[in-house]
């Protein structure tokens, strides 16, 4: 069973193997557990939508190509009261370079030069309002991102939150126990699923799914739902006898045209 040190002390190891140059890329150590940066940019209406856009595609995704980074998702909240938000999702085996991206990018001059319209509008007009962002390691079980065949496709982004910390440890041993297989054989597309280390409501744990269109997903969980394997799951006395996720946040996301996710 993991613990928080052995999540911590994972990423000490990794970074050390950047520092040391043993990486295949910046952003990457062959074998490692990933950490994903996870963005909500809670965008504003209007002619802005546009220049925001612009930074995604021609500024940012590019920086972060350059530092090795990616595959790096782009996506929109397709429903909801927090429309219009963007999604950033930038996976790193190298905990370091995420929690120090800002720095990083703000060394690469072509990067200040294409981020300008975005990152130094007049203060009357700013592309977005607020951005919120959090931190997570990949589950010992699932340690790389799966990016989604490139065609049509909505990704689900689920957040659980536990009442405690005991029971979130047994919510991720319940992924472990089965629900990758289950996922997969029910026809979703795996994406990642990790341990959120930083962010606003803990302890909580978040994943992704990718499926065709909404009457896919709603046949995935359906056929989730149903399977042999997760009734036995969800039915034992392990994971049954009590609550163990207390709040469950879903959100439908259309990834951008150039999406690397």
């Amino acid at each position: 069973m993991m613990n928080r040190r052995d999540l911590i002390g994972g990423g000490a190891v990794a970074t050390a193997a950047v520092l040391a140059g043993k990486s295949d890329a910046q952003g990457s150590v062959p074998g490692a557990r990933e950490y994903y940066l996870l963005r909500r940019y809670k965008m504003n209406s209007g002619p802005q939508t546009a220049v925001a856009g612009k930074y995604f595609q021609e500024a940012l995704l590019p920086a972060l190509g350059r530092m090795g980074l990616g595959p790096v998702g782009v996506m929109n909240l397709s429903y909801g009261a927090g429309t219009p938000t963007t999604v950033l999702l930038v996976p790193s085996t190298d905990l370091t370079m995420l929690v120090q991206l800002d720095l990083l990018l703000g060394k690469d001059e072509a990067f200040l030069q294409a981020a300008a319209p975005f990152s130094r509008p007049a203060a009357t007009a700013p592309a977005f309002d607020r951005v919120s962002s959090s931190i997570s390691i990949a589950f010992e079980g699932y340690p790389k991102l799966t990016a989604p065949a490139k065609e049509a496709r909505i990704l689900q982004l689920r957040t659980y939150e536990s009442p405690t910390y005991a029971a979130h440890v047994r919510k991720i041993e319940m992924f472990h126990s089965g629900e990758f297989a289950i996922f997969a054989r029910t026809g979703s597309e795996n994406v990642f699923f990790a341990d959120d280390l930083i962010g606003s409501r803990g302890p909580s744990l978040s994943y992704m799914l990718a499926h065709k269109d909404l009457a896919a997903m709603d046949a995935h969980w359906k056929a989730f739902g149903a399977d042999p394997d997760w009734q036995k799951l969800s039915h034992d006395p392990k994971f049954a006898s009590e609550p163990i996720v207390s709040t469950v946040d879903n959100l439908i996301l259309t990834p951008a045209a150039y999406s690397q996710i």
